[in-house]
């Protein structure tokens, strides 16, 4: 925030140091700011695309760098995501208003952070990061295996106030601990880890403890959200077999995924069977219940014959029919509605100015 702050105490000392400045210009100025923002803004409408029927009134919210995993407060007044922007050179967390307004930055910006959310009671965040492992990024993964996934065993769960401060520790394996989010009831927390040598869903209390593993199958389990009861959870997840089984744990043990084949699967937290949503050979992920919890939104590829280019769908549980919701020729992902149904929000590389930036945008939705 530096950059911010000194610019603006050097305009006070000069107002206090040299000629009075009459405080009606410099509201005027500050008005005529915020407008040229707003109007730059507003010409900067994000595309409906032609069968985005549930989508209406489309606002952006962020404009430039990697901007991505958006996800309501309780009451959806406010939003939290990870972003690289201005100066950083790896994700951090910031906080900012459903509107766009007042994005303040709430992790430490050390290390590299992911997969934040807010607690129910709106007093407390939670964030995965490797900033007790250093100050820098770590460094990208090794692309000579193909395109895959980074599991820092760096990574471990905090926990902070809603403004970034008195941050907490959750977790402390070995390991890779991310892939976090809180219950709405919040009594639990749910985590991916690799702490048993194989990626495997957990949940633990708010304050890290009583940690229970819930998944058992060789695989990728991650990527995790309850239904606003609580009483279900939604989960991206691999099973490979044979030959790739074999892969999976090499590049596992090389701090490495590959996210190829992922279906989306649901599980009542009571039974604990897993019911299996899509079987596409895509890659499915990002899932979050709707919130009578009767569908599943996600994200994937399986509309894409070379794998490029992800679409936002919905799954009925019971039905186990697909549809789809945007088709927007680039990226859509992360999707998560607001508790009430009204609102949906998810990241996108529509409306680029930039070829490659994602940001965040928010839709009333149409059911």
């Amino acid at each position: 925030m530096k950059h911010i702050i000194i610019p603006l105490l050097i305009v006070f000392i000069s107002f206090g140091c040299g000629k009075k400045v009459d405080d009606a210009t410099f509201k005027k100025d500050r008005q005529e700011k915020a407008q040229k923002e707003q109007a730059q803004q507003e010409k900067a409408t994000p595309t409906i695309f032609e069968g985005e029927k549930h989508l209406v009134n489309l606002r952006q919210l962020t404009f430039g760098g990697q901007n991505a995993e958006a996800y309501f407060s309780y009451d959806a007044s406010k939003l939290i995501f990870q972003s690289t922007r201005d100066s950083l050179k790896c994700d951090a967390i910031f906080m900012m208003n459903s509107d766009g307004s007042d994005v303040r930055m709430v992790s430490s910006g050390k290390g590299v952070t992911t997969c934040s959310f807010i607690a129910p009671d709106g007093k407390s965040i939670i964030y995965a990061s490797t900033y007790a492992a250093g100050d820098d990024c770590p460094p990208k993964p090794d692309m000579s295996h193909g395109y895959v996934w980074a599991l820092y065993k760096s990574y471990d769960i905090y926990k902070a106030n809603i403004d970034g401060s008195h941050i907490v520790r959750l977790t402390d394996s070995p390991g890779y601990d991310a892939e976090d989010v809180y219950s709405p009831l919040g009594d639990k927390i749910i985590f991916t880890s690799d702490r048993t040598g194989d990626l495997e869903l957990f949940t633990m209390n708010p304050d890290g403890s009583q940690v229970e593993q819930i998944t058992h199958t060789p695989g990728y389990d991650g990527g995790a959200f309850f239904s606003l009861d609580g009483q279900w959870i939604c989960w991206r997840a691999s099973r490979p077999q044979g030959k790739e089984l074999k892969n999976y744990k090499e590049l596992l043990k090389k701090g490495l995924i590959r996210p190829k084949n992922l279906e989306i699967y649901v599980m009542n937290l009571k039974d604990r069977q897993p019911i299996q949503l899509t079987d596409n050979g895509a890659a499915n992920f990002g899932p979050y219940f709707t919130p009578d919890g009767k569908k599943v939104i996600f994200s994937s590829n399986m509309d894409d014959p070379k794998g490029r280019n992800f679409d936002l769908y919905m799954v009925d549980i019971k039905t186990k029919e697909i549809e789809r919701i945007t088709y927007n020729p680039t990226f859509d992902g992360f999707p998560m509605f607001s508790h009430d149904g009204k609102k949906l929000v998810f990241a996108s590389n529509r409306n680029n100015k930039v070829r490659g930036e994602t940001n965040i945008f928010i839709a009333d939705w149409k059911p």
